[in-house]
């Protein structure tokens, strides 16, 4: 018999992540906010949809989410017609979601009350990585658990590791994102004075590329900052959702993340420049913008 499998939220994460579950052999039915793109994801990949988060997880081995914060996660599992309604003895709840591990010990307590499982599991690897099926997945939660639902999670993910008990992926994935913006914010910085020097920046990336400077970002961003092209990737807004959570998270275990701070104020500025949609790599608008009005 085929394993069946639920997910909630198809934004531009859960769309292709739920059709490489589709295409993976599983019986696949999804729920989204908007009814109307579930329906489109049905016609494309088939599988089934549901009205509720509920009625998806009815029957269901494994439910996936990948909403956008707390409360949306909140809403699809304990909020009205939310999928704990009727999760079944032993299932698993996987949430890809970036939300913070407080919300996490909280649904894993609650669900092992309740007779099943949670895991909580967030992605990297943008839009890009999860079309392609090559996203890195950080989990926390129970060992034997973990190993249920890993073989299915690489439907789409290329890497799948788990860091701890419950919370830990969430607060792996903080350590993603406080990494992430310093690399952004010295390569937009890099960038921009390589063209306040007169530098060909472009040529400049091939070279220091291939040393110690290399970087995800580098590899990947420094052709669209150049181009001024930033519609595209993961946006600010969610982004500045991310480091919220961080520092948040920073104020309550005491580190010191003054870098992560000062980042996130410029990501403030990109929001306040109408660039909220744009993606991460736009803190060298700020820059450039900065070096016109002087």
């Amino acid at each position: 018999m085929k394993q069946k499998v639920a997910f909630l939220g198809l934004g531009v994460m859960g769309y292709p992540m739920a059709g490489h579950l589709m295409a993976k052999g599983f019986e696949v039915s999804v729920y989204n906010r908007t009814a109307a793109r579930a329906e489109r994801w049905v016609d494309e990949f088939k599988g089934t949809m549901a009205t509720s988060p509920a009625e998806a997880a009815v029957g269901a081995d494994i439910v996936f989410a990948c909403v956008g914060e707390d409360d949306d996660v909140r809403a699809v599992t304990i909020g009205a017609q939310g999928a704990f309604e009727t999760l079944g003895k032993d299932a698993v709840f996987v949430d890809h979601t970036t939300a913070s591990a407080a919300l996490a010990r909280e649904l894993a307590e609650r669900s092992q009350a309740m007779g099943f499982h949670f895991i909580d599991a967030p992605v990297s690897g943008g839009q890009q990585g999860a079309e392609n099926g090559r996203l890195t997945v950080m989990c926390g939660g129970d060992e034997l658990v973990f190993n249920r639902v890993r073989p299915v999670i690489e439907s789409y993910a290329q890497t799948v590791k788990l860091l701890g008990p419950s919370g830990s992926g969430q607060l792996c994935k903080m350590v993603n994102q406080v990494c992430i913006v310093g690399l952004v914010q010295g390569l937009a910085e890099g960038l921009h004075f390589a063209q306040s020097a007169g530098l060909d920046a472009s040529a400049v990336i091939d070279v220091i590329s291939k040393g110690a400077a290399q970087s995800w970002q580098m590899e990947n961003r420094h052709k669209t900052m150049l181009a001024d092209e930033f519609e595209h990737g993961f946006a600010v807004d969610w982004m500045r959702k991310d480091l919220d959570i961080v520092l948040q998270e920073a104020r309550r275990n005491g580190s010191q993340l003054p870098v992560t701070a000062l980042v996130d104020q410029f990501y403030a500025e990109v929001q306040a420049a109408g660039g909220g949609r744009w993606d991460t790599s736009s803190l060298l608008t700020r820059l450039q913008n900065k070096a016109e009005l002087t």
